[in-house]
Parts: structure tokens; sequence; C-alpha cells
């Protein structure tokens, strides 16, 4: 990558040096070295790039341009995001710490995803309803919502963009992106896409800041009609409370608590399996981690027993070493966020069965490694039960009965996902409609698409990602009746 681009915003087709003239350093959590340093963005230029946000939707072409045109222009993003597959998995590891192949997992879910929303562009031609009125016709139609801003988190930094980008830009919104400001690498190389691909002066910008200054702006400003924003519930309160100054649309994924239950009748290997592959996939840094075990009484001991023996053999390493199963947490500061979570997990009488410290291996002292950790006699009141680690650790809660197994799963203030194990069709019938979450796995885990909607009940957000549902959270809905025979009514 082009270092220079780094120091600088997409701001209105140009590559611009942020007002501030400020840098940060992007660390590599492997080894907590400097990979590079980028642009530091501020309020002002977060207004230079709605400013130039606005003045395309209103002023340019873009919005009422042919929907099969938009589409063309996303299927040849996806094609440049193949055709630089390899360097942009490179960027995500090193940035991000997840291993390599993760990453490269990623990529191709990205370019599907500008595809797919390629795709979906033109096919919504309104919809006629029977008019009650005589020689009249009435129109449904959906149009873009207007400027829109999106910030996207550290842990799936172009994912996540992607799931944002892609159908903002196919129902013809123009958007200003802020990837998070520890982890901007993949977001900059893929706006040299967007800029190669040709998309219109100001229809993409690129801004970069931290979220009190930049992110607070495109919360804010008048200018703005749908802000869209993953991350922590606390951040997302104050974006709420932000998009009320001009009633702004809001799209929010704020996380999740994800219940994992195992019934004894289901597959036993299957579910340990699966058991570790919902959680210690990029450190347990998903935010549909299944990370709250609930277990039966009959199988509970042999369950432990099994997973904390695989866990054990999980081996942690540098992104780019084939042997590598699970990479290192975000940064110090996070890792001193889960060591705390462990703290009080033993204080509160959560027995500590494997992990719950950083390696000893010297040759992974300076990255910011946390061993896969696991906890039993765990209930629900505990805070390392209810509350978001996002690391490596899983608890177990033990159960009996059915329905207490459900209780258990929906006793927290999220709703993302969730998911349970079951050979028996009827329990699968009964327990899928009763669980309250967003998505439900059924004899799997964290299992996504783009074509199915993601997005959680209560406190996990509003609104959808991805799917149809996904394009429509981008657009407003526009009745339009026309009377093909006006006639006096002669009442006044």
């Amino acid at each position: 990558m082009n270092q220079e681009f780094l120091r600088t915003m997409h701001i209105d087709g140009q590559w611009v040096e942020a007002q501030s003239k400020t840098v940060r350093d992007i660390i590599n959590p492997y080894d907590g070295s400097i990979i590079t340093q980028a642009v530091e963005g501020d309020r002002e230029d977060a207004k230079a790039a709605i400013a130039a946000a606005r003045k395309a939707f209103d002023d340019g072409d873009w919005a009422t341009s042919p929907a099969a045109d938009r589409g063309a222009l996303l299927n040849k993003l996806a094609d440049l995001i193949r055709r630089d597959h390899e360097e942009l998995a490179t960027l995500e590891s090193l940035d991000t710490g997840k291993t390599v192949e993760e990453s490269r997992w990623d990529m191709n879910d990205i370019a599907g995803i500008f595809t797919y929303f390629a795709g979906l562009a033109d096919k919504d031609g309104g919809e006629i309803i029977a008019s009650p009125i005589p020689d009249s016709s009435s129109l449904v139609v959906r149009e873009p919502v207007g400027v829109c801003g999106q910030i996207s988190p550290w842990n799936y930094p172009l994912l996540q963009a992607a799931w944002k980008l892609a159908p903002a830009l196919a129902a013809g919104c123009t958007v200003v992106m802020k990837p998070s400001e520890i982890t901007p690498l993949t977001t900059f190389k893929t706006m040299q896409l967007v800029e190669e691909a040709g998309f219109p002066a100001g229809v993409v910008n690129l801004v970069l800041g931290p979220g009190p200054t930049v992110g607070a702006e495109l919360a804010e400003s008048h200018l703005v009609d749908l802000i869209s924003f993953t991350g922590g519930a606390a951040t997302g309160k104050k974006i709420i409370a932000a998009a009320a100054g001009n009633v702004k649309k809001i799209a929010l994924e704020l996380g999740g608590k994800n219940p994992h239950i195992i019934f004894d009748d289901a597959d036993f290997d299957v579910a340990v399996d699966h058991a570790l592959n919902g959680v210690f996939f990029h450190a347990g840094q998903i935010c549909s981690a299944g990370t709250r075990l609930i277990v039966h009484e009959a199988i509970h001991d042999r369950f432990v027993d099994a997973l904390a023996k695989r866990m054990a053999n999980i081996t942690l390493g540098n992104a780019f070493n084939d042997a590598t199963r699970m990479g290192p947490l975000i940064s110090a500061t996070h890792l001193e966020k889960v060591e705390s979570y462990i703290d009080i997990a033993k204080g509160e009488g959560a027995k500590l069965v494997l992990g719950g410290s950083r390696p000893s291996d010297p040759a992974l002292a300076n990255g910011f490694f946390y061993l896969p950790t696991l906890f039993t006699e765990c209930t629900s009141s505990m805070r390392i039960v209810q509350e978001e680690v996002f690391g490596p650790v899983i608890t177990v809660e033990k159960f009996t009965e059915e329905d207490e197994a459900v209780a258990l799963a929906n006793d927290t203030i999220y709703g993302l996902s969730g998911g349970f194990r079951t050979k028996d069709p009827d329990r699968i019938a009964r327990v899928s409609r009763k669980l309250r979450f967003g998505t439900v796995w059924v004899n799997d885990f964290n299992v996504y698409f783009t074509q199915a909607p993601w997005g959680g009940y209560k406190q996990s957000g509003m609104g959808r990602e991805l799917g149809k549902i996904g394009l429509e959270e981008y657009t407003e809905v526009k009745h339009i009746f026309q009377n093909h025979n006006p006639a006096a009514l002669n009442w006044f």
C-alpha cells in the first residue's frame, strides 16, 4: 500500500490532508510493533466529507441514475476486491491479528456482498396498489434515504464496512465512511478501489478519527439523513441521542451475549466442535460469539472435560503461520479489559477450569495474547455471564428442563443471536420460536450469509443488515397517488 495515502482522507473525489495534520500509530497486535501511521481527522474533516456527500446527493446524478448503472459499478468494485484479495487479506491480518486464513474468508464474503447488492439494485420497481378511488392509480416506490454516515468497528473492519457500503450505494445514497481509527488499512485500500472503479466524486467519502469527534459529528449533523453504527451499546445510546437533532434514521448493531444451549440428545462430538468454533475465531472478538454455554446436567461434566481438552490444544501465534488457530486481542487496552473480567468472574464465584492468564511463551510476550479460558459453576446473575467480554472466554451454566434452558438463554439485555442443539423435531419447533434473538441457529452456530438479514432484539440494536431488508434500510417509502380524472368537489 502506498503509505502516502495513509496520510490523507478521501473527500469529494480527492485525497486531502487532515486539517489537524496529526497522525496515529497503527499497531500490530501480534508483537506491538508500529505497522504504519495513519491520518487522524477531527470534526472539520467530518464536516467537509458530509458537505461533499450532501452536494453529490442533492446536485449530482447518483441518486437518480439508472439502478443498473449503480449495480454495474458495484460489480466492478467486487471484481477489484477479488483481484486484490491477497493484499487485502494481508492488510486485515496485520491490522487485527486474526489468522490470514480467516481474513481470506472475509475477503471472499466481501466481494460476494458487493455482487449481491449489485444484483438487487434494479430489482424493486415499486408496487402498484389497487386504489379504492375511481379513475386513479396508486404506486409505492422506494427512494434513497440520502446522505449516510457509516461507522465501522475494529473487529471486522472491511466486512462490516461492506455490510453498510454496498446496500447504501445500491439504493442510490451517498456515504461518509468512518472506519475504526485503530484498524483503517483495508478501508483505505478499498477507497482506492472505489476510485479506480469510477464512482462519481462525493458519492463515497472516507474520513478517519476518534468517535467522540468524527463519529459525533456524523451523528449530530443535520446534513446526514441516516447513521449506521456497529459497536458498543454505550456509544450506540449516545448516537441515538445525537441523532434526535434532525430525527435521522438509525441502524445500530450493538453486540450480544449469545447463548448456546446443548441438550442431552445432541450429537456430542459435533456439539463440542461447534462450541469451540462459536467462540475462538478471532479470539472471541465477535459480536455473535457463543461465549455463554448452557449445558444439560446429564452431559455437563463430560462436555466440560471434552471442551477443556480441545481448548488446551489451540495454537496461538502469528497470523501468517499456518499452524496458528487463534491470534491476539486487538490492543493492550482491550487485553486489560478481558483480564479485568477474569478477576470479576473469580470474585463472583465462577470456577476457573482452564486459561485465565496471558500465555507464558516468550515469543508471544510482546503481543496482546490471552489464553482460551473456561469457567464453570456460572449463574445468570454473574457479570461474566451477562456482559460482553469480547475475548476468548467461555462460561458454562447447567440446566435440567427445556423451559429452564430457554429462560436462562433469554435472561440477557441482548438479543443478537443464539443457538441450540437437539435431535428432537418437536423441541426444534418449540425452542426456535421461544428464543428472543434476531438469529437463532439450530444444530449449528455462527453461520451467516449475505442473503439473510442480520441484527438483534432488545439492546443489541435496531434495524437489519444484509439481505433484501438490508437494502431497504437505506430507502424511504413514498406513496404516489394520481387522479386521472380530477373534478371539482364543490364542498366550499
